[in-house]
């Protein structure tokens, strides 16, 4: 039985309940619920600490798991990232006060103050900058305006929250970051693991295709099909006038109405969205 590791909380945790939830696989009704073992699909999931998922993960008490990229590399633990999940995405970088500090290079001395101490520690390191780390829980924020430490490296979305401590950001980003599947480095990718990886990859990339259905006359059948080209290629079907044809094509989704709107400027009718719940490819 596979042992899946599934965030108990934040910002990861709905969005992945909902990717396995998808893939065809039980999911809990109650927060409460720590284990949920699923017979039909011959996996067991466990609901845990998201920054703990990987230290399970990496020391073979669970097989696989999800979490983010930085609590994975922040982690310290022998896990190997399996495949990058789309949702939960972050950008990790450094900030100071405005004007202080502008390249990485000036960090040389410095304090920073982090909650991922090992990611910013390593960073800092390949570099061969000598700085001290200063962990902190959370709000590193203020950390700078308290006096503890001479800038920070933090989790940064709109950036709207170091700009009211008087924070910068300032160089490359030190990591972007999204949910990701994981498993042992330890171990062999087993059957199971393939499995949910298949279906996961099922689920993603039926939330990025719409399936498209329109029938468009047969002399301008070709345009219409260099316009919708389908993954290998798109199903063509003559309709009971024969100066029709039928065609179905998967499509990127966030194109949609724009192929659509090119269809019917050469002549195809009938244009029909459809969403696809899962696939293989």
């Amino acid at each position: 039985m596979l042992r899946i590791a599934v965030p108990n909380k934040g910002s990861l945790s709905e969005p992945a309940s909902q990717l396995l939830t998808e893939a065809g696989y039980r999911q809990r009704r109650d927060n409460r619920e720590l284990v949920l073992p699923d017979p039909a699909n011959d996996v067991e999931f466990f609901f845990l600490r998201p920054r703990d998922i990987a230290v399970y993960v990496g020391s073979g008490t669970v097989d696989v798991g999800i979490t983010g990229r930085d609590l994975l590399l922040d982690s310290g633990v022998e896990a190997v990232e399996h495949r990058g999940l789309g949702f939960a995405r972050s950008t990790f970088r450094f900030a100071a006060p405005a004007g202080q500090i502008t390249s990485v290079d000036q960090i040389a001395g410095k304090r920073v103050a982090t909650s991922y101490d090992v990611l910013v520690g390593s960073y800092l390191a390949d570099r061969g900058i000598d700085a001290e780390v200063v962990h902190l829980d959370g709000a590193v924020e203020s950390s700078v305006r308290l006096g503890i430490a001479d800038l920070v490296a933090d989790v940064v979305e709109t950036g709207t929250t170091l700009r009211a401590a008087g924070l910068e950001t300032f160089g490359d980003p030190i990591l972007r970051s999204e949910a990701v599947l994981i498993h042992s480095a330890g171990h062999e990718v087993s059957n199971g693991l393939n499995v949910l990886d298949r279906r996961v990859q099922g689920v993603l990339v039926a939330r990025q295709y719409v399936l498209m259905d329109y029938d468009v006359p047969v002399t301008h059948a070709e345009r219409a099909i260099a316009i919708t080209p389908g993954l290998e290629s798109p199903t063509v079907s003559p309709l009971h006038d024969g100066n029709w044809v039928a065609v179905r094509a998967m499509v990127r989704r966030e194109v949609t109405n724009k192929v659509m709107d090119e269809l019917y400027d050469v002549g195809a009718r009938a244009i029909l969205v459809t969403s696809i719940h899962a696939c293989r490819l």
